[in-house]
């Protein structure tokens, strides 16, 4: 399980930094502290997405394990979705966070350590980045943004994150060559992603009331590290997966909420307690999680 502690590590790590710099007032409150997420949004994250699916081969972007991660996220949203319309009644916006809180995973800074040092491939990656970041990724921001649902669905197809996926995706499977004075500025640039959203996410934890996983995010939390498993479980069986793709499906499945949902929630100022508590609480839980469908199913 070295690959997950060396995840955590590195995560807990930068959140950490985060929040000492909030706390010694180098990163202010409310929209000095989002200036982060903002610029993460719409340069950093666009960027890092680039690069990494443009580069991932296309052979390794559809096998077995995609098709059951995307039943098994659209499953547990479903669930989420259903619980929060007999419980809690939010808006649209806010059940989406919670929807995507308790079914996106973390695929890259921790699911690239796990592929690689516990199912010894980081093939299975790349596949769930692309599904989340060009077909999840879209219904999401649409969910979050203001207006009527054609004009927010248009609007997230053509926000940065979504077009760079697109574009890797696309140099990926036609086999394009991007020049190297646009591919190495685009590193650099995505290289600044996932630092600003964990320091921003780090100094939330300060400047806000703290930390209170309430119904919505402990609903989120607990259909991520145990439900999506179970049902990544399930459509494994129903698809006639082997041991080993079944494996890899399950361990991916019990990742934790991605900062990512918390990115979009801080972006559009909606559903920022749900998101950042959900990514809190899952990044611990899922630690024991993945020990724990090791030792069930682990070949």
């Amino acid at each position: 399980m070295f690959g997950v502690l060396l995840g955590y590590t590195i995560i807990l790590s930068v959140i950490g930094v985060g929040y000492i710099l909030a706390r010694t007032s180098v990163i202010g409150p409310g929209n000095e502290r989002l200036v982060l997420n903002r610029v993460s949004f719409y340069a950093a994250t666009p960027a890092l997405l680039f690069t990494v699916l443009a580069q991932a081969p296309p052979a390794e972007i559809f096998t077995p394990v995609l098709a059951v991660a995307a039943c098994a996220a659209i499953i547990t949203a479903s669930v989420y979705i259903a619980i929060s319309a007999l419980l809690f009644r939010r808006p649209v916006a806010d059940t989406a966070v919670g929807a995507a809180s308790a079914s996106y995973v973390n695929s890259n800074n921790i699911g690239l350590p796990v592929g690689i040092y516990v199912l010894g491939t980081g093939a299975y990656v790349p596949p769930i980045l692309v599904l989340q970041m060009v077909v999840f990724t879209p219904i999401i921001l649409a969910a979050l943004s203001s207006g009527s649902v054609l004009k927010s669905t248009a609007k997230a197809l053509f926000s940065p994150i979504v077009l760079a996926s697109i574009s890797g995706l696309c140099v990926s499977v036609f086999g394009w060559q991007v020049p190297e004075v646009v591919m190495e500025p685009l590193t650099i640039l995505g290289g600044a992603s996932l630092p600003m959203i964990l320091m921003s996410f780090g100094a939330s934890l300060h400047t806000s009331s703290g930390v209170h996983v309430r119904g919505q995010a402990l609903v989120a939390s607990a259909l991520k590290v145990a439900g999506m498993p179970v049902a990544a479980w399930l459509v494994a069986h129903l698809f006639g997966l082997d041991a080993e793709h079944t494996y890899a499906a399950v361990i991916l499945a019990a990742l934790p909420t991605a900062q990512n949902v918390y990115n979009y929630a801080a972006t559009h100022r909606v559903g920022e307690e749900i998101a950042r508590d959900s990514v809190l609480v899952t990044t611990f839980a899922a630690l024991p999680a993945m020990l724990v469908i090791s030792l069930l199913l682990g070949v």
